[in-house]
């Protein structure tokens, strides 16, 4: 044992001295693990802060109308110049601003989803992204690990009076727009005829609501929750759909659907549960389809590896800080669990630009 610690003792010297000697340059450094991985991600949620605090000030908006320097940036943000200061430099390292001399411009991406007069504005989704519910479960991803789960009773995200979903609907629907629009190209409808869709887990409406811009013959019915349908009636009435959009208020594993549809869709829903749950909700489906008809769910699907694209991979760390048993799934598993449902061909599709991927499953005739 004191051998031991005699070598570790010297060997602790030899690595000081030889780090002395490197400071003074008197020998070239060798190559070395560096732990800036470790700092970079142990202070991440400053980056968060960052961009919260600047959403909350209409940063980006006030430099986007003109104020460039920081004392005019204050002004317009009604805070502190020494404040502004230093959240604009933290923005221009992180990438979200760039600087010239004393003066502040936006980037060409915080321009258009960060400046508030820009149509493709989405600052409002750090309203449910950095909610106080959203990093709480963080906190205790330790116990989640052990567990394999954020354990059932601590999982109000299933709780269906919750307004955690009434927030999501409001702060994330600008989000989604794109790959809602890409997701009614791409849905197979019938021609000719009036078409049935029902969009599960509605939330804000806006997946339905695109199908009926994108079909003129179809008529919606969406199914959410009471207290989250009512922002996706709101929303399909604010389009002028009145007539072609209907709510089913209700949870989707206990709810009579009502048959005969057309397509179903089922948008960043089935990431909640584990696969014998999600076969569960799909065989119902596949009971409430007309032959031949489609089911349309929108989802992170991982590489086979489970580790790429990262963006998608990485949200299955959600799923397991956030809910008892969700994950990602591979386009491999989707298909297994769609043609075990009732499903017979299935494809997967890319929205442009998006991390999702559609996957549309045609149930046997």
């Amino acid at each position: 044992m004191r051998e031991s610690q005699d070598f570790q003792t010297k060997q602790f010297s030899r690595d000081l001295l030889l780090l002395l000697r490197c400071s003074m340059n008197t020998v070239e450094m060798p190559s070395h693990p560096k732990p800036d991985n470790f700092f970079e991600t142990v202070h991440a949620f400053q980056r968060s802060a960052a961009i919260k605090a600047a959403i909350e000030l209409d940063l980006f908006t006030a430099i986007g109308d003109g104020a460039t320097d920081a004392a005019s940036i204050a002004q317009n943000c009604k805070a502190a110049v020494r404040g502004i200061r230093i959240l604009c430099d933290y923005l221009v390292i992180l990438g979200f601003l760039k600087k010239n001399a004393s003066e502040y411009s936006l980037t060409e991406e915080s321009q258009f989803f960060l400046n508030r007069r820009s149509p493709a504005y989405i600052g409002s989704a750090v309203e449910f992204l950095l909610s106080p519910r959203a990093l709480e479960i963080f906190h205790t991803l330790t116990t989640s690990v052990r567990n394999g789960g954020l354990p059932l009773e601590h999982s109000p995200s299933l709780d269906p009076e919750n307004e955690m979903w009434v927030t999501f609907a409001r702060a994330m629907m600008p989000l989604m727009y794109p790959a809602a629009r890409a997701m009614a190209e791409h849905l197979p409808l019938p021609a000719g005829r009036a078409a049935r869709v029902l969009d599960i887990a509605a939330s804000h409406g806006l997946w339905g609501i695109s199908v009926a811009q994108r079909h003129p013959n179809a008529h919606i019915v969406a199914l959410d929750w009471k207290n989250v349908v009512e922002v996706a009636r709101e929303n399909a009435a604010k389009a002028g759909l009145n007539g072609r959009h209907t709510t089913l208020p209700g949870d989707a594993f206990e709810i009579d659907f009502g048959g005969d549809y057309d397509a179903i869709l089922l948008p960043n829903f089935i990431h909640h549960f584990d696969i014998p749950t999600n076969e569960k909700l799909l065989v119902k489906c596949a009971r409430n389809l007309r032959p031949g008809g489609h089911v349309a769910i929108v989802d992170f699907v991982p590489n086979d590896d489970r580790v790429s694209p990262p963006t998608v991979a990485g949200f299955a760390m959600t799923m397991l800080a956030g809910t008892p048993a969700g994950d990602v799934y591979t386009f491999t598993e989707y298909e297994g669990m769609l043609k075990r449902s009732g499903f017979a061909h299935v494809e997967a599709r890319a929205l442009a630009g998006m991390p999702q991927t559609l996957i549309l499953g045609r149930k046997t005739a």
